[in-house]
């Protein structure tokens, strides 16, 4: 080789290249192909299918239950045991952030939920200083790094500074909730849950209840958002997540504070919700037949539908037409109704419901008159 190979126009071009490649705005990207060879450990999750690790908001109406819903969950999270009542959880240190609440409250709340031994694993803070919060939340990520840490602030409001001169609220809101959102990126496997308000106005897109500008939604990775009625012992919980299944799912509330899944696991809530939510809004009887077709989700023929509620096969025929209409139940075959959530594709034949001949016979449920 050359003495002077050293010394050769193209090493010294390739040289210049990968500074200029250095240099580049472009130096960070990747090639799907590389993306493709490599492992990402899988989804952590706080509340199993429900809230993933990153950022999560919890919303609801003032004086709802919500802190008694993540008190709960910091109580179970820090123990590793189910939350909801039966949805698993992995044990991990947690932060609670009780901004609103003194020590004598939080201490009669967990007692009022049961509590008579907790882990050391969940603390408490009921003041921060606005200015401090996000260097408190990563000095908390420093201490239980590797150990995917749950930071729970109660509420998002009490710790919303004000915007920045020439700062809309929109980019005041994105950029205090990105700023939480980078703590729990930055620590793989964590999550930092907020608890925010509902807006007053209704709307038929629940991600519209989240209070404030959509900054705040915008920058979360999974929502969650409670209705009910002001009196009402049940709940709807509405989630949308980028990791965690979207859906909804019909919660219970007994004397304990605890907020529980109606039916006792994930499928029953979910189609617990789907039920009330046909059912809502209808007369007594509209509700019987669409609530008893709930019960078959292989489905149901009319002569068993008026057999079970002792209607005439007039009757159950004319139930039957409104409900599909008004989209609270399918009718996926000639004469057969289903649930709306037990088939994929729905026909809207209107002789579907006319001179039905081909009936099967259906048991009876326990307590039920043939």
């Amino acid at each position: 080789m050359s003495a002077h190979a050293g010394h050769n126009p193209l090493n010294k071009h390739h040289a210049a290249k990968d500074k200029n490649l250095t240099e580049s705005k472009l130096a960070p990207s990747v090639t799907a192909d590389w993306l493709l060879s490599q492992y990402f450990p899988p989804v952590n999750y706080v509340i199993d299918g429900i809230i993933p690790e990153g950022l999560t908001l919890v919303v609801a109406p003032p004086k709802f239950g919500k802190s008694w819903f993540v008190l709960d969950l910091a109580v179970n999270t820090s123990n590793g045991t189910p939350a909801l009542g039966c949805v698993p959880t992995k044990a991990a240190p947690v932060l609670y952030l009780a901004l609103e609440d003194g020590l004598r409250r939080l201490q009669g709340r967990l007692r009022t939920l049961g509590v008579t031994h907790a882990s050391n694993r969940l603390s408490f803070l009921t003041q921060v200083p606005r200015g401090d919060m996000l260097a408190t939340i990563q000095e908390y990520m420093d201490l239980h790094q590797g150990k995917n840490p749950v930071v729970i602030l109660d509420t998002l409001g009490k710790a919303m500074p004000p915007a920045i001169g020439g700062e809309t609220q929109y980019d005041r809101d994105y950029r205090v909730v990105g700023a939480l959102k980078r703590l729990a990126d930055d620590n793989p496997g964590s999550a930092v849950i907020l608890v925010h308000h509902t807006r007053k106005m209704e709307s038929s897109d629940f991600l519209d209840a989240v209070s404030g500008t959509q900054g705040i939604a915008g920058a979360a990775d999974t929502i969650l958002v409670f209705k009910r009625s002001r009196l009402d012992k049940q709940a709807s919980l509405l989630v949308t997540s980028r990791d965690a299944a979207e859906g909804e799912y019909l919660l219970d509330q007994p004397d304990t504070g605890k907020w529980v899944l109606a039916g006792g696991s994930r499928t029953e809530a979910a189609n617990a919700a789907a039920a009330a939510k046909n059912t809502e809004d209808v007369g007594d009887r509209m509700a019987e037949v669409i609530a008893l077709i709930g019960r078959y989700p292989e489905g149901i023929r009319a002569k068993d539908v008026a057999t079970l509620l002792h209607l005439d096969d007039g009757q159950a025929r004319v139930y039957l037409r409104r409900a599909f209409e008004a989209g609270r139940i399918e009718c996926p075959k000639r004469g057969l109704y289903t649930p709306v959530t037990s088939v994929t594709s729905v026909t809207s034949d209107p002789e579907l419901f006319e001179n039905v001949t081909q009936e099967t016979h259906v048991t009876p449920l326990s307590g039920e008159a043939a």
